[in-house]
């Protein structure tokens, strides 16, 4: 069922809350204002932040198409925008030559009709929907090549692409759009210019405590508070990828799956690779870094009476 858009922060927040989402009170009002405003919202961070996670909670909550967008490294019109159905377009063409003059004459305007027309994801964002503008997620465009963000731009300014062979084609209404960067390179002035910037940054610990209780409730209590001051303290640490959200609850699901009901020195060596995606980073930690943090999480822990 279709949801009406949010009117102020405090009702987009209920919205996130709603969907399991723990969003701080900037975050909501970015998203605020994006929706208002009709602006893409462009999202800036750290993978694993949360960041892709928006756009499916708004999908979801205000009962919106989502159409993914992934982006990657020679990403071109034809697998973001629109191509032709070469195969059926041949055979059309076949049965026209089959069937004589006459069928050779027409297949030519049919070719290019909508029919043989295949749509991506930016030409489905602006193919008209009865539950209104989808969600349009533009994932990781730090990966794509800057050719193609170069095209990004001109479609967000005017919502529309121009087929040769076809004609132009415009979305009745701009859809909710979330851009999204881990910042692997930086993306042109230009571009951030068109949307609502935010930095989606870190969660404090409290709010990182909070969400893990609600996407891993079977969390003890106990285990939830160390595994989250862990991820706090490694985060502080040199690493070649620092851990984000994403892996802090795979962690905890984890030692759940495992029996703990705390940590260990012994389990979190075990089980390193959960937390931490690269060998030079496990074997940094592991061992008597591991230990001595765990002393300093319990010891922080204790004093705040946690």
């Amino acid at each position: 069922m279709t949801a009406s858009l949010p009117s102020n922060v405090s009702e987009t927040l209920a919205l996130l809350s709603g969907a399991g989402y723990v969003a701080d009170r900037s975050l909501a009002t970015a998203v605020t204002l994006a929706l208002r405003l009709d602006r893409p919202l462009f999202l800036e961070g750290e993978a694993g932040v949360g960041k892709t996670e928006i756009a499916k909670v708004l999908a979801q909550t205000l009962g919106r198409r989502l159409i993914r967008l992934q982006c990657y490294e020679g990403l071109d019109v034809a697998a973001a925008v629109y191509e032709w159905n070469y195969a059926r377009q041949m055979i059309e063409i076949r049965m026209a030559e089959a069937g004589g003059a006459g069928g050779r004459a027409s297949v030519e305007e049919e070719i290019f009709s909508e029919r043989f027309l295949i749509r991506r994801p930016l030409l489905q964002a602006m193919t008209p929907d009865v539950a209104g503008p989808p969600v349009l997620l533009i994932d990781e465009l730090d990966r794509a090549d800057e050719p193609f963000e170069a095209f990004l731009l001109e479609t967000l300014s005017d919502w529309q692409v121009t087929i040769p062979e076809f004609g132009t084609v415009k979305a009745p209404a701009p859809p909710i759009t979330i851009v999204t960067s881990n910042r692997t390179r930086e993306i042109h002035d230009a571009l951030k210019r068109r949307c609502y910037y935010y930095w989606v940054d870190y969660p404090d610990m409290a709010r990182e405590l909070e969400i893990l209780r609600i996407k891993a409730p079977e969390a003890p209590a106990r285990l939830s508070r160390e595994v989250v001051g862990f991820v706090h303290k490694l985060r502080s640490e040199e690493l070649f990828k620092v851990p984000g959200v994403a892996e802090t609850i795979d962690w905890a699901k984890a030692l759940v799956a495992l029996d703990r009901i705390e940590l260990d020195p012994d389990t979190i060596n075990d089980t390193l690779g959960a937390v931490l995606k690269y060998q030079d980073d496990i074997a940094r930690i592991r061992g008597a870094t591991a230990a001595q943090m765990l002393a300093q999480v319990r010891s922080e822990l204790a004093t705040a009476g946690a």
